[in-house]
């Protein structure tokens, strides 16, 4: 075992002391006096207050254990085949959970952020909840006497509290970043509903200053030039594939993302001369019919599709607006798309569903503000994925 992390700060040099369980923390049973309400059940698989619980009776209540701020529980995972749980920090308060649960609370100094971080480390914890866990039929146990003779690395306490700071500082973020990023969306909802015409009227509730005309309606089929769509090369012959030229499947467009999308694979010419797919021009509106009903896709380039699309091609009206009233439309209608297992659209249902269509200035500014929401989004959501990155790296060198 290691006695020292590869990440340190500036100033440390000690090596971690090796500490039995047993010398940190102590089993409890402190029984619920009914001085916690069914309002004060706490989640061990979830840390969170659980109001909803269902509870037999007030007699039962008394069963439950009380779980102070510090204390740990252990919560079995059913979804590993081998004998393994994790623990769970205790950082929202004092409350009660299940007797079902052992509870252990510290006996020494510590600092609360290291610790529900460090409890949590899979590579640090695995091994141990590996060892002290025994399976049964229904679900993992912890063994908590052999739990107290484990052994762990423990740092100072000046050292557990710039770690513990740090990583919840990364925390923070993360939980600002996804908050604006769920902020955005809300905003983009109601957005959609209120910057384009309800069924049967003419004009928004909100516009930008200046515009004033009613809008028109207009059936898909009207604002494309031409309408292509698509194919699969036969995946067995080798001549077909890995070329040069885009080839898009459902799977490669993400749901309410209409500006970006993957394009894992590729078809050569061959390919394209040989199947049912075709070179759709650049500048289209890739439209899912098939596996995958109501995403579609703005492509800026010439690209070929699978046969779940139909590619709106030639637009006759800006290509964002035209993106984000069409999504809008299709996610209006999916409650009545016809089919089974599979939903799916005809390309006759596509091209004569009705959008409602303002000027093309107006048609520009909307377009634009909604790519603007998007941008935010994504911008929000990378910059959380990233730091989730860098979460899970220094955890992975800021323990031992």
């Amino acid at each position: 075992m290691e006695n020292m992390p590869r990440i340190r700060f500036k100033g440390y040099t000690d090596a971690w002391e090796q500490r039995k369980f047993e010398e940190l923390y102590k089993k409890v049973s402190r029984k619920n006096d009914m001085t916690y309400g069914t309002n004060d059940i706490i989640s061990v698989a979830n840390m969170y207050y659980k109001p909803d619980a269902v509870v037999k009776n007030e007699e039962y209540l008394k069963t439950y254990n009380i779980f102070e701020l510090g204390d740990i529980a252990f919560e079995g995972n059913k979804s590993k085949n081998y004998a393994h749980g994790r623990f769970v920090e205790n950082t929202i308060g004092n409350g009660i959970v299940s007797h079902v649960f052992d509870v252990f609370s510290p006996i020494t100094e510590y600092d609360l952020s290291f610790w529900k971080h460090y409890i949590n480390c899979e590579s640090v914890m695995g091994p141990i909840l590996t060892r002290v866990t025994k399976a049964s039929t229904m679900m993992t146990n912890l063994v908590a006497k052999d739990f107290l003779k484990e052994k762990i690395r423990v740092p100072s306490l000046e050292e557990q509290q710039r770690i513990g700071a740090y990583l919840d500082s990364i925390e923070n973020l993360i939980t600002l970043h996804q908050r604006k990023c769920d902020q955005k969306k809300i905003l983009k909802k109601y957005m959609l509903q209120k910057m384009f015409p309800k069924n049967g009227e003419k004009f928004p509730e909100i516009r930008f200053e200046g515009f004033t005309d009613a809008w028109e309606q207009r059936k898909v089929g009207d604002i494309a030039g031409s309408v292509i769509g698509g194919g699969t090369p036969k995946t067995s012959v080798a001549e077909y594939w890995d070329g040069d030229i885009p080839w898009i499947q459902s799977s490669n467009v993400h749901e309410d993302e209409m500006f970006d999308f993957d394009i894992p694979k590729k078809i050569t010419q061959l390919g394209l001369d040989k199947s049912a797919a075709k070179l759709v021009p650049e500048n289209s509106i890739a439209v899912v019919t098939h596996v995958g009903v109501g995403k579609l896709v703005f492509v800026p380039f010439a690209y070929t599709t699978s046969q779940d699309f139909t590619s709106l091609a030639e637009l006759k009206t800006d290509p964002k607006f035209t993106c984000y009233s069409l999504y809008k439309r299709l996610q209006d209608d999916l409650h009545i798309v016809q089919g089974s297992a599979i939903k799916g659209i005809t390309k006759d249902d596509l091209l004569t569903k009705e959008i409602i269509v303002p000027k093309k200035e107006e048609q520009y500014k909307i377009g634009e503000c909604f790519r603007n929401i998007d941008n935010l989004i994504t911008l929000h959501q990378r910059k959380a994925d990233l730091l989730k990155l860098l979460k899970k790296y220094m955890l992975q060198n800021m323990f031992v």
